[in-house]
């Protein structure tokens, strides 16, 4: 899929946005047909550029037209002309655009799929683009408030907010945020805790401006109680308060791996999410093993804990992933359960290896603290405990109908 979906997901989710997108029309298909389904239900308005336009010098005209013809309507308060990687698009001058029309602010939101290889790392140059024009960092910083960096499910958002609030914590901004004021008030936080380890780019331009960082998430009984603490540290909050509640979180947390004790099995994680690794360390912590688990963004710095901590408990890591990477660690381990894309699901099941899509399963679920994990965990057991049933139907399929045992 085109990169570019992620940033478009930031975007199109923002109240008041009209995304302009100046690309071909064959972006302006795809990416219409993604930003409906997967990002808001919210259509993409586009100047009809074809080789006409773009190679008779009248782009920058049109896309200024349709600015202007999108601006008629008072309801709209953010402009993102989003660029792509044509190559006559992809290098289109900032200035030449203006920065406001009618109600709405307008930006230029470069996503070329030359130079962003995933759509977790346009989220990243979306969240960015929009936190350098819009972040209040020139205003004195609010006491005892973060930034929480990262796209999650909404009832971790809720419980992240909880515990906040319970270790002292004033003031609250998630990012991506559905407002353009939410990056007007990230620029006076004081630090930002990042979730998901691609946020490069967003990261830089909080420390550029003195906003301390928080790494990890609160995935497993060990990083949920170092989460809290370290965000206590960071914010000078009262260190029994927030130290009661790590324990008292962690606990919780420990109480859910003891109800899944008896798990046991090889399993594989294969993601293009950016948010592999923790699943990953979260699966370790239970019991499981995970011999092999793979990515589509790169090596980051945000990310080397969970690289160390892997990497110490035997897991072997691909960043940078190919499907033929996947599929060979399928071959070569043999596991018993295989959480990946697609692609890699069917060639697992084709195998009698139970499988299910990443994205569908894991991050449209909880996966922060006791709720994350046994969330996380309940559904790994129900598929580990039915793995025979995959082996069964291969079986079936395969020709040995008259021998089989139904399952």
């Amino acid at each position: 899929m085109c990169p570019a979906f992620g940033g478009l997901r930031v975007l199109t989710r923002i109240d008041g946005v009209q995304v302009c997108l100046a690309a071909d029309q064959g972006c302006l298909y795809g990416l219409t047909f993604v930003s409906h389904f997967y990002a808001a239900r919210k259509s993409i308005v586009s100047p009809e550029l074809m080789n006409v336009q773009i190679s008779g010098g009248s782009m920058i005209d049109d896309l200024r037209r349709t600015i202007e013809e999108i601006a008629r309507d008072p309801s709209i308060r953010f402009i993102p002309v989003v660029s792509t990687c044509v190559a006559e698009t992809a290098g289109i001058a900032e200035e030449l655009l203006p920065k406001k029309a009618g109600n709405a602010e307008v930006l230029l939101v470069r996503l070329p799929a030359f130079q962003i290889r995933t759509h977790p790392e346009a989220k990243d140059v979306a969240a960015a683009t929009l936190l350098k024009r819009f972040g209040a960092f020139g205003e004195p910083r609010k006491p005892k408030s973060l930034v929480v960096l990262g796209e999650i499910f909404p009832l971790d958002a809720m419980t992240i907010g909880t515990i906040l609030q319970k270790i002292g914590v004033e003031s609250v901004v998630t990012l991506p945020g559905r407002a353009l004021e939410d990056y007007v008030d990230a620029g006076q936080a004081e630090a930002c805790a990042v979730l998901h380890p691609f946020y490069g780019k967003t990261v830089d331009l909080f420390r550029e401006h003195g906003v301390k960082i928080i790494g990890g998430n609160p995935i497993g009984a060990n990083a949920t109680a170092e989460w809290i603490r370290d965000i206590g540290a960071a914010l000078d909050l009262d260190s029994a308060a927030v130290e009661a509640v790590a324990l008292e979180e962690s606990e919780k947390v420990r109480e859910v791996l003891g109800r899944f004790g008896g798990l046991s099995g090889r399993v594989i994680v294969a993601g293009y999410e950016g948010n592999e690794l923790p699943v990953v360390r979260l699966l370790l912590e239970a019991g499981l093993e995970v011999p092999y688990a793979s990515t589509s963004i790169a090596r980051t710095v945000l990310g080397e804990d969970d690289h160390r901590v892997l990497s110490m408990l035997g897991t072997e890591i691909c960043y940078r992933k190919y499907l033929e990477d996947d599929m060979e660690a399928v071959v070569r381990l043999k596991p018993d359960l295989v959480i990946g894309t697609t692609s890699l699901d069917s060639f697992a099941k084709e195998r009698g290896i139970a499988a299910i899509y990443y994205t569908n399963n894991i991050s449209a679920r909880p996966l922060f603290f006791a709720t994350g994990a046994a969330a996380v965990l309940g559904m790994i057991s129900g598929l580990l405990n039915g793995k025979e049933s995959f082996r069964a139907m291969k079986e079936y399929f395969t020709g040995n109908r008259n021998t089989l045992t139904p399952p």
